[in-house]
């Protein structure tokens, strides 16, 4: 984790984060999801390490999200590919133009972004997609690094949940000095937060099923997030 901070540039860190092995509990929760797999995949050789963020190294647009899903990005090495929530957001991002293609299957399915970088807060699959609160400050650096090399280019965060949200304002503090307001803005689906000197951030209810398949987030609901984020981030 000490070599988080001394990352270079995102290809460095990139690699240094998909050898990190701090949370026994992270660890072994992929390690056993890689090994049992899932009956539908298991032809396949799971990825089973810590994910990296990936996207355009100068976006403007950051998305913000909580951890790989156990039989997707822990699966194919990338976030929000190969499993339902991803379909969800690829859809997404190719209505909004910041994606070249409406479906992410696997690293080498041709995907690629425009203007925007998609990362987590925490980098390995939790049990029941629940990282505790130690391993989210455990993982936190990863994170920070992240922003700070992207912090040249980045105008808008979109966090996609509570615990995104959440820890975007002690990313905040580390990397931008900016301490978050007392009280905490509210999470909320369409919130905005300005402050002077960081991105604006732009809440958004998670693409996971829970949210997807009952109509709590609509297609229409993710179309307005990212027109909305693509605004303030000057590309619209």
């Amino acid at each position: 984790m000490s070599h988080a901070a001394s990352a270079a540039s995102l290809s460095v860190l990139d690699a240094e984060i998909a050898e990190c092995f701090a949370c026994p509990r992270l660890v072994e929760w992929r390690e056993d999801v890689a090994r049992v797999k899932r009956a539908a995949f298991r032809d396949q050789v799971y990825w089973g390490r810590p994910i990296p963020g990936f996207g355009n190294e100068d976006a403007e647009i950051g998305i913000l999200g909580l951890a790989p899903a156990a039989h997707g990005g822990n699966r194919t090495g990338r976030l929000f590919t190969g499993d339902r929530s991803g379909d969800v957001l690829f859809a997404a991002l190719h209505r909004a133009g910041l994606a070249n293609q409406a479906l992410s299957v696997s690293l080498d399915d041709g995907l690629a972004l425009r203007n925007t970088r998609i990362f987590p807060a925490v980098r390995c699959a939790p049990p029941d997609n629940k990282p505790t609160p130690e391993e989210r400050d455990t993982c936190a650096p990863w994170f920070h690094r992240e922003l700070s090399l992207i912090r040249p280019t980045l105008k808008v965060v979109v966090a996609l949940g509570a615990f995104a949200w959440g820890a975007w304002w002690p990313a905040m503090s580390a990397v931008y000095g900016v301490k978050a307001p007392v009280p905490r803005p509210k999470f909320g689906h369409g919130a905005q937060v300005s402050l002077p000197g960081v991105p604006e951030l732009l809440g958004c209810f998670h693409v996971s099923q829970q949210n997807t398949f009952t109509g709590r987030l609509t297609p229409d609901m993710l179309d307005a997030v990212f027109d909305r984020a693509k605004r303030l981030a000057g590309l619209a």
